[in-house]
Formats: structure tokens, C-alpha cells, sequence
């Protein structure tokens, strides 16, 4: 039976390339021609790559290879360099080598095994026992490597991956490195294909679904088999809520389809407010003996794109309020704990999102597991706008790794490229889109269009039009295609700096906190989101961005500023806006702090993010007015500084709602901890955020406060990355750390003991605090 088992651990890494000369004689030239062709070199299988060693009677090993975990994200360990690229994050990107070393035993003979790499960064060569068993050209894609006919059982294996990355991808931070998991796979010679379920529902009458399934089964034996299929639905408590078997015969040596249909009455379905999750399990049999199984989850919902009114998710009206998100974490680089992706997304439906673009590539099965267990809708996009057959592979795996997934709404085949205005860029689509509905025909294929939008001759075969920014361009579209939906597959991208409240000053990379246009084509939140609610046919937006990404800089900032949460994952004001523009519950959010000596004596712009109808600020127990909020706006008044309270009521039909206050603190006087989430497991993987920051002697926040602290851990943690202000330059493992406007960020990976993890905390003329890592 399938046996599936996560190989991270005890990986040999080098950073830079390792130089190997060719030998001077035949031997070595005749050996190297044959079936195992790495004879010399980090691919060789008898290479030497021992971190450190005192054994006697061998040769040792001139070059630095270390002792690691994977994930592994070798490039953020860097110091940044103004002489970099900084479209890249300012980083110098080097080559490198992994190995690791497995055995077999005799028991997993006539076995189908692969290696499966969910993401290399960039560019990936995979031997196996100095043989040559995968190249993948795509650091967002996922890649199988069969390793099975070149096992040695019970001897030494080694696998040896050369990572190259120095053919870019994006403009964007890439990282380098093994960042996603590595799986070794076994299966029986006749097993289900990779991703190979595919498991759509389908809407019959009010009660009645039918479930699709599509199984696709790989045969490696030689002959023809014939199996007997059992398909099971279960629901989230287990239920079975319908089956079915059926029996066919698999091709030998060859892959083969099977089809069957599910009769469902009444399932429970998943919604953006209740994201209810099915699974279907599919169970093989040979000769009447059990060969494999294997499960994907789905779920039952029906949604249709108006394009006059918008979109119908299972009968209601839905505007899309999504985001646009990397899937870098500005603590760890490109290498996110799984339970850290997850605690990302929870902070993006915290702020109200209900959508999310997968920009500007396929991403990671946690992130994508985690939208639909959260309730999102996903724009899926695909890294290259490429009918070739690299460029089809690619796309091949973006569907089929997620389209049983019911968080997926639509597939995105490119993103700004200056060919959707010519001839070419139609035709690059048209085949795409074919080869995309011959692997699922039920999802809407579109792409996201910036230049010259209305005259793109990509629009007329697109099923949803998707518009980046240009919002002089939506109405025309609207008149010249009546019939088609319209979305903003991207819009705002509104730089500000969290906590900054002065004017934008390029010397120290600041942005103003305060929502802006930036020029015509980067639009403020609020303009943005009045447009987008007062045409009923565009069916939603997604906003660039969520989280500040690295890249995309101006020096000495080293990140792009448009996110609504800050590279280290801290809430900046734009969040609380989107929060009063996408939420229900009644909020108001107050702008700035009220530590401003700078200001003493003058007028200071005062702003609150509200959902109330009506808004009063109040400074030191004195009303300076009480204000109708315009519907999408936000309250604004001009108070002069003085030191004291400054407080904001929100009313909801004349009562009060919300409320919010800003204090001049004093000076700070303690260190504090704060863990911000809660979602993590003592197991090695797992990491911890925590929050320092500083009280004044009345315990109130100092949100100015700047020490520089130093973090620690016991035994049962390791610190993987602090961050303060998005300008400082000191690479994020060090555990010595400026604050900015008042918050440091960890990051603190929690080992694999019942020791519980402790995190420290200490600064000049502060006592030293501790925080015991532990779920509430």
C-alpha cells in the first residue's frame, strides 16, 4: 500500500559552486559514459560531504558542507547590498548543493518510489545515485523524480540536488534553496497517478449534486491489469455520504482513465462563511487484494459570474474583496512553516478578505489547503504565459494539484504581459486555455491585463475579464463586452510605512501612514474600494497588497510597501481600512499615536476607519465634533497637539459602537512578550510569532519606543528570524534587533522535546523577561 513519508530532515548542504575538473585519463572518462554518470563531484554517490569528521585513514573534505533541515531558505541568511538588484531584495544570489542519504530494505523491492519536491528556488538538477533523475525549470512547480530502478538495497543511497539561481523568475524576492517539503513516496506498480482524483460536483435539482470522479491510474507492471475500484464520499465528521464501486483494466505499462458519478442528496456546502470540506477516498484492488488508496478533499458549492450584477456564490450575492499575496515571509525568506502560512491567511480574513490571488505563480499545498479550510475565493495563477511545452507542463501541474479544490473560482494563465495587445498573446492563449479545460473544464480561464485593457485582443476569448488598476478603463470594457464579468485582478498598491506619520522622507525609506494616491495609476484603498461598490457588475477586486513582500524596493527600504501588514507580519492602519470597509461588526480605528512632540503647538491631521455611521473624537475629555462618516470614507478632523487622551467614539444608529484611544505615554520603562498566534505544535517544524514591545510605568504601550534588544531561547526552541523596521539592513537570523515604532517580530521554531520553549528578552536599563511558549 502507498506509504508517504516527509524527508526534511538530516540534509547536507554547501552553499556556492563546488569546481571539479575533468580528469586526465580514460578510466574515469570511460566510467563516467556509463549508466552511473557522476564518477567525480558533489553528485557522485561516494563524495565526501561530511559536515565535520575525525576519522582516520580518509581523505577529508576541503569544502564547507553543514548539518540542516529543510525547509531551507540559504539566500536570507545574506546581509542586503545597495549594489544588488533590488527588484530582487538587494541580495547577492549564489549557487548550491544538498545531499541526503537514504536506505532501503529488501521489503521495498517491486515497489514504485519517487522523491517529490514541492518547490526548488530556482532551478533544480536531482541525481540519484550520480544519475541524472529530474530537472525542473520552474521554482514554483512541484517535480517527481522516479527513483525506483536505481535503488541499491540495503547500501547507501544518496541523493544530490544542484540548485541554480541565476535564471530569475520574477521581480520579486526568489530566495534559494529546498523551500518547500520533500517526500519519499512508495506505491505498488499499479497505483493511482499522482494528483491523480479528480473529484467536481455538480448542482442537479435544489437537493439533488452529482459527484464527478475522475481517477487516472498509473500501471508499471507489464501487463494488463484489471482492478476493482471502490470510491467513497465522506463528510467532515466521517459520514459516509455516498459510494459507489466499479470495476475496469488498466493498460500495462501506461496510464489509463476511469470515470464514475456519485448521487449526493442535500450535501452540506462549503461558503466563504462556511467553508465545509468533503473527502473522496479511492480504494484499489488486484486480484481482489488492496493496492493502493488515496483521498483529495472537496467540496460542494455553485457560483455564476453576472455581468451585470456580479457574482452568485450557492444563491446569494458576493463582491469579491480579495488581496494579492507572495508567498515569502519577511522573518524566514522563502522557507514558511507551514503553521505560519496558515496564520497569515488567518490575519488576512481577520481584516475582512475574502479573496485571494495566488500572485504571481502556483504556491505552496499549505497555503493552498489553508484557503480552503479558511474560506477564501482564489484567483490561481500560473508563473509563465508559455504555450510551449515547458511553459504546458507548468500549467498542467497549477490545475491539477488544486482543481479539486472548492476555494479555487478561477485560473489565471498570465499576468501584465505586453503580448495580450498583439496578435501572439491571443494565440499563446487560446492554446493554453484548450489544454487547460482538457484538464478541468469547470472554471472560468483568465488573465490580468494592464496595458491598453480595452483594446487587448486577449479580451475576446477570455471568460472573465481582469483588469490591473486602469479604472478609466472598466466602464468602456463593460460597454464593449456586455456579456462578459469584469474583475480588478489587481488595484491600490498604496505605499506606507507602519507607524510613520510624517511626511515621506527617501533618505530614511518612511512612507506616510496615511491613504493617498500615489499617481494616477496606484490609487488609494478608499477611492479604489468607492469605485469598485458603486458598479454592481464588476464582480470584486484584489487589493495589492496583503503583507509587504521583499523586492520591488527603493534603497535603503528593502521590501515593496503596498501591503496592508508589515514584512514582519505587524498590523499597519491600512489594515484597520480595509477592516472598516470589508467588515460588519462594528469597529473604528484611531490615527496617529499621540506621541508627537514635534508637533507640539500645531494642527495634526487626525483620521479614524470606521464602519459606524458617525464618528466624535474627543482630546483630553474636550469633543471636537462628532461627524457624519460618508459611505466608504472615513472620519477626519485637525487637532492641535497637545500631550493627553485622544479618543474616538463610533455610533451605529445613534448609539455608541466602537470606540478607540491614543495615549502619550511615558517613557518606557519594561520589556514585554506577546505570542501572537496560537496554531503550532512542539514538532521540530512548527514556529511561534511573539511581539516585543515596551510599557511605560502605568503599563500603557509606547508605540516609540526604539531600544535595541537581545533575544534568547532554552533548549527547546530556535529563533529563525527578527524584524523591526523594513530599512534595517541586519540580515533577520540575527537575534540582536533595533526596535521600530514601538515592535520587534520573532520568529521562534519549537523543537521536538516535552521541555516547554522559552523565548528572553533583554536591553540596556531593561530587566531581562521571559515567555513561556505554549499554546492558550
Amino acid at each position: 500500500m502507498r506509504e508517504r513519508i516527509c524527508i526534511n530532515d538530516g540534509w547536507h548542504f554547501h552553499k556556492g559552486d563546488i569546481e571539479t575538473q575533468t580528469p586526465h585519463d580514460k578510466g574515469p572518462m570511460y566510467s563516467s559514459a556509463k549508466a552511473e554518470r557522476m564518477r567525480w563531484g558533489p553528485a557522485c554517490v561516494e563524495y565526501n560531504d561530511k559536515a565535520d569528521s575525525y576519522a582516520e585513514h580518509t581523505e577529508f573534505q576541503q569544502d564547507a558542507w553543514q548539518m540542516l533541515n529543510l525547509p531551507h531558505d540559504y539566500v536570507i541568511e545574506e546581509t542586503v547590498s545597495a549594489k544588488e538588484n533590488n527588484a530582487l531584495g538587494f541580495f547577492k544570489y549564489e549557487n548550491a548543493w544538498y545531499r541526503k542519504h537514504l536506505r532501503f530494505s529488501a521489503d521495498d523491492r517491486n515497489k514504485r518510489i519517487t522523491l517529490f519536491f514541492e518547490g526548488v528556488a530556482t532551478q533544480a538538477t536531482v541525481y540519484f545515485n550520480g544519475v541524472p533523475v529530474a530537472r525542473n525549470y520552474c521554482g514554483y512547480t512541484g517535480f517527481e523524480a522516479d527513483i525506483s530502478d536505481r535503488i541499491r538495497f540495503d547500501a547507501d543511497n544518496v541523493v544530490a540536488v544542484y540548485v541554480n539561481t541565476q535564471n530569475h523568475e520574477g521581480w520579486w524576492y526568489e530566495g534559494g534553496g529546498i523551500y518547500r517539503n520533500v517526500w519519499l513516496e512508495k506505491t505498488d506498480l499499479t497505483a493511482i497517478d499522482r494528483y491523480g482524483i479528480f473529484a467536481h460536483a455538480h448542482k442537479v435539482t435544489e437537493q439533488n449534486w452529482e459527484l464527478c470522479v475522475e481517477i487516472t491510474v498509473n500501471n508499471l507492471s507489464y501487463r494488463e491489469e484489471n482492478l476493482l475500484f471502490d470510491v467513497l464520499l465522506t463528510d467532515a465528521e466521517g459520514r459516509i455520504a455516498a459510494s459507489t464501486d466499479f470495476s475496469g483494466n488498466a493498460a500495462g505499462f501506461g496510464k489509463t482513465e476511469f470515470k464514475t458519478t456519485l448521487q449526493v442528496e442535500n450535501p452540506h456546502l462549503w461558503d466563504i462563511d462556511d467553508p465545509y470540506m468533503y473527502h473522496t477516498q479511492v480504494r484499489l484492488l488486484k486480484n481482489g487484494v488492496p493496492c493502493d488508496a488515496d483521498s483529495v478533499s472537496t467540496g460542494f458549492r455553485s457560483f455564476e459570474l453576472n455581468s451585470q450584477t456580479g457574482m452568485i456564490l450557492n444563491g446569494r450575492h458576493v463582491k469579491i474583496f480579495g488581496v494579492c499575496m507572495h508567498e515569502d515571509c519577511g522573518l524566514t525568506g522563502k522557507a514558511v512553516p507551514d503553521n505560519i502560512h496558515e496564520y497569515k491567511i488567518r490575519m488576512v480574513k481577520d481584516m475582512g478578505a475574502n479573496g485571494y490571488r495566488c500572485s504571481h505563480y502556483p504556491q505552496s499545498a499549505a497555503i493552498m489547503d489553508s484557503l480552503d479550510r479558511q474560506g477564501f475565493i482564489v484567483m490561481a495563477e500560473t508563473r509563465w504565459f508559455d504555450s510551449s511545452e515547458f511553459g504546458l507542463k507548468e500549467t498542467e501541474y497549477l490545475i491539477k494539484a488544486n482543481r479539486n479544490r472548492p476555494s479555487v473560482f478561477f485560473w489565471s494563465l498570465g499576468n501584465e504581459e505586453s503580448v495580450f495587445k498583439e496578435e501572439q498573446g491571443k494565440r499563446i492563449f487560446q492554446h493554453m486555455k484548450a489544454f487547460v479545460q482538457t484538464l478541468d473544464p469547470t472554471r472560468p480561464i483568465m488573465l490580468a491585463v494592464d496595458k491598453e485593457p480595452v483594446h487587448a485582443p486577449v479580451q475576446k476569448d477570455v471568460d472573465v475579464i481582469g483588469v490591473n488598476y486602469h479604472l478609466d478603463a472598466f466602464d468602456e470594457l463593460h460597454k464593449k463586452y456586455p456579456d462578459k464579468p469584469i474583475l480588478s485582478s489587481e488595484c491600490c498598491a498604496t505605499g506606507s510605512t507602519r507607524g510613520w506619520y510624517y511626511e515621506d522622507n527617501p533618505q530614511t525609506g518612511h512612507l506616510n501612514a496615511f491613504d493617498k494616491d500615489t499617481n494616477a495609476w496606484f490609487l488609494g484603498r478608499e477611492r479604489t474600494f468607492r469605485f469598485m461598490m458603486e458598479r454592481d457588475y464588476i464582480q470584486g477586486f484584489f487589493q495589492w497588497d496583503s503583507f509587504e513582500h521583499r523586492g520591488e524596493a527603493v534603497w535603503p527600504r528593502i521590501c515593496s510597501v503596498s501591503g496592508a501588514i508589515d514584512l514582519y507580519l505587524q498590523k499597519k492602519d491600512a489594515f484597520y481600512q480595509n477592516q472598516s470597509h470589508w467588515t460588519k461588526q462594528p469597529m473604528i480605528h484611531l490615527l496617529p499615536h499621540w506621541n508627537l512632540p514635534a508637533f507640539s503647538g500645531k494642527k495634526v491631521k487626525v483620521w479614524a476607519y470606521t464602519n459606524c455611521d458617525e464618528a466624535e473624537l474627543v482630546l483630553n475629555g474636550e469633543s471636537l465634533g462628532r461627524i457624519p462618516i460618508e459611505q466608504y470614507g472615513h472620519g477626519e478632523w485637525f487637532a492641535e497637539y497637545v500631550p493627553g487622551k485622544l479618543e474616538v467614539f463610533g455610533y451605529k444608529d445613534g448609539q455608541k459602537a466602537a470606540y478607540d484611544v491614543r495615549e502619550t505615554t511615558g517613557k518606557p520603562c519594561r520589556l514585554m512578550l506577546k505570542l501572537e498566534n496560537s496554531n503550532f505544535s512542539q514538532n521540530g517544524r512548527d514556529a511561534a510569532i511573539i511581539t516585543c514591545y515596551t510599557v511605560d510605568e502605568t503599563g500603557r504601550a509606547v508605540p516609540d519606543a526604539s531600544p535595541e534588544v537581545s533575544f534568547f531561547t532554552n533548549q527547546a526552541a530556535e529563533i529563525i528570524g527578527t524584524g523591526s523596521d523594513n530599512c534595517d539592513h541586519v540580515p533577520v537570523k540575527h537575534t540582536v534587533r533595533k526596535m521600530y515604532a514601538g515592535r520587534i517580530t520573532v520568529a521562534v521554531r519549537l523543537n521536538q522535546t516535552e521541555e516547554i520553549p522559552e523565548l528572553y528578552a533583554q536591553a540596556d536599563g531593561y530587566h531581562t523577561v521571559c515567555l513561556s511558549v505554549r499554546n492558550p
